[in-house]
């Protein structure tokens, strides 16, 4: 990570909210969740979140050789979003710990703030995660057959 990613960068980052972003859409095998209202789901929100923060830390990292996982959110969604409205999400670096960064997170959509909260994510060597979730994944196929 570039020395210049450091706590009060601040970004914006900007998204219009599809259909599947819905709690009718994204939940669609579950029952229930066809007859809830058609707004913007928590956990896609959540992703959306996210994502802003990554945005923010690209211009940072060495990518794709310094790549970065979230690892903990803690958001309050406070008001619903239809589809088709467009999302404002801005943040900022909080703390930079080693290969750990806390973000302050914000969003609205084109009437009021929807979301606020903290988020972490953690800088990752891909080649080194993907060794261990392969050896999970063995170990997880090892246990079926057993």
């Amino acid at each position: 990570m570039h020395p210049t990613f450091q706590p009060g960068l601040r970004f914006e980052w900007h998204y219009t909210v599809p259909e599947r972003a819905s709690v009718p859409q994204l939940y669609h095998d579950t029952l229930f969740c066809r007859d809830m209202p058609d707004v913007l789901a928590t956990g896609y929100l959540v992703g959306m979140m996210e994502l802003a923060c990554l945005h923010g830390m690209m211009p940072y990292v060495d990518w794709p050789h310094e790549q970065s996982l979230g690892t903990m959110v803690n958001f309050r969604h406070l008001a619903p979003t239809p589809p088709g409205m467009r999302l404002r999400i801005e943040g900022e670096v909080l703390e930079v710990e080693g290969r750990r960064v806390r973000f302050r997170v914000d969003a609205w959509d084109e009437v009021e703030k929807v979301c606020e909260g903290i988020h972490e994510r953690h800088l990752i060597d891909p080649v080194r995660f993907r060794d261990k979730l392969a050896r999970k994944q063995a170990q997880w196929r090892g246990k079926q057959q057993a």
